[in-house]
């Protein structure tokens, strides 16, 4: 009987004490970065929040301790809206100026005295009259002979139209307009110098004082484009 007491004092005793290890809760574990109970649920303080562990970081964040931030997805960017092209500005036209100009040359520049052929040097010059001609738009070129009055008036007029037919015709070969291009020839009529300035007979002093007078001239009316300056 005594041995039979001690057997159930050890089951009774055992029976007391079994509950301790069969419900004990186990230890709290971390999980990202909060700590929880063995049961999965968060710890909390007395406060009522969730325990957090050092290593937390907002990126570890969970429901219901902390709310979690979500990312949200970027917007595709949208392409740039088509802009026309700015339309191309209206061509301006290049400024016409009126031209009206006469040039005089020296007959014996031009010519051998009391002849009417051009000379080597009389064609140099009148190249740069070709120049003058191509570089713009002429309405009436008039080519005009004039002589010295040695000789008779009737000689001088002929030797006066001579000289202006011949520029007229070194001036078209040179591609200058025929339709534009008149020649006369006025002779003696126009002189330039003053007869008290040159008297006596003839001679070579008296023909180098009327060297004016023998003289080809160029009147010339039209347009010219105007280049702006750079």
């Amino acid at each position: 009987m005594q041995k039979l007491s001690t057997l159930l004092a050890v089951a009774t005793t055992a029976i007391a004490l079994s509950p301790l290890y069969v419900f004990a809760a186990p230890p709290a574990q971390p999980v990202n970065g909060y700590l929880v109970d063995g049961g999965g649920e968060f710890v909390k303080n007395a406060s009522g929040e969730c325990w957090r562990l050092g290593a937390w970081t907002p990126a570890l964040a969970m429901e219901p301790c902390d709310p979690v931030i979500k990312a949200v997805a970027a917007a595709a960017p949208q392409p740039a809206p088509e802009v026309a092209p700015a339309p191309m500005p209206a061509p301006v036209p290049a400024p016409i100026a009126p031209v009206a100009q006469k040039l005089r040359y020296s007959g014996d520049a031009l010519f051998g005295f009391d002849k009417a052929t051009l000379q080597p040097e009389g064609k140099t010059v009148l190249n740069d009259l070709v120049r003058e001609l191509q570089g713009a738009t002429y309405e009436k070129v008039t080519v005009t002979g004039h002589t010295d009055r040695l000789g008779s008036n009737a000689y001088n007029q002929k030797l006066s139209e001579q000289r202006a037919q011949t520029v007229r015709d070194y001036l078209i070969g040179q591609n200058v307009g025929a339709n534009v291009i008149a020649a006369q020839g006025l002779g003696e009529t126009q002189p330039t110098t003053e007869t008290a300035a040159c008297k006596g007979r003839k001679s070579a002093k008296l023909i180098a004082c009327l060297q004016p007078d023998r003289r080809v001239e160029v009147e010339m009316s039209g347009t010219k484009t105007v280049t702006p300056a750079q």
